[in-house]
Parts: C-alpha cells; structure tokens; sequence
C-alpha cells in the first residue's frame, strides 16, 4: 500500500472506495462506538475521534490514510490534525452519508457485508 498519496485533502465517497477496494488506502472511522456498531465499511479501521490522541500509534505512516464519519465534519476536523502531524490524509467528503448514497456497502449487526 506504500508509496501512493494523494495530492488533494479530500476526495468523493465513490472515489474513496476506489482506492480502497484496490488496497491504496486505508480508511480510518472517526466516529463514535455506537455509530460504528449501527454499520460501517467493510475492512475500515475504527478510532472515535475521542481516542485519536492516544491512539495515533495505531495509524499506519506508510499509507494513504481516509477518513471518515457521519457527516465529513469530524473527519475534517481529523484530517486536518493528521496532515499537520504529517500523515498523508484525506478526507471522505460526506462521509458515511455520501458512502451509502454512492452504492458503499455497509457492515454491522443490521447490514451483513
């Protein structure tokens, strides 16, 4: 997965599962616990926006990291810390909204991958 990066800070729902069903990248959702239990992406990595601090070890500093939450504002938020601790990032514009409404499949209790 190393050596791709994008050169802008966000990208399209559909484009983020592009580069993720092709293995360039890695989404990190932001949301909270029970947000993420209601469904999420196949294969996304889950740190609520809360532990970010404390977790950012977790992070892969050799991959195009996306990120994602309800809504693109937390993911934002996330983003724009990441990018200035220089990690590549990107934001998921729309997050989870604009993922569903771009045909991205969901996992969880109520939506089986």
């Amino acid at each position: 997965m190393s050596g791709f990066f994008l050169s802008d800070d966000e990208v399209s729902a559909a484009r983020a599962r592009e580069l993720i069903e092709s293995g360039a990248a890695w989404l990190l959702d932001v949301r909270e616990v029970d947000e993420w239990e209601a469904g999420h992406a196949p294969g996304a990595h889950h740190i609520p926006l809360s532990e970010i601090g404390n977790r950012q070890h977790e992070l892969p500093e050799d991959a195009q990291i996306l990120v994602i939450c309800h809504s693109g504002a937390r993911s934002r938020m996330v983003t724009d810390a990441l990018l200035q601790a220089n990690y590549p990032a990107a934001n998921v514009a729309g997050g989870m909204l604009a993922w569903q409404a771009s045909g991205g499949a969901l996992s969880g209790p109520d939506h089986r991958p």
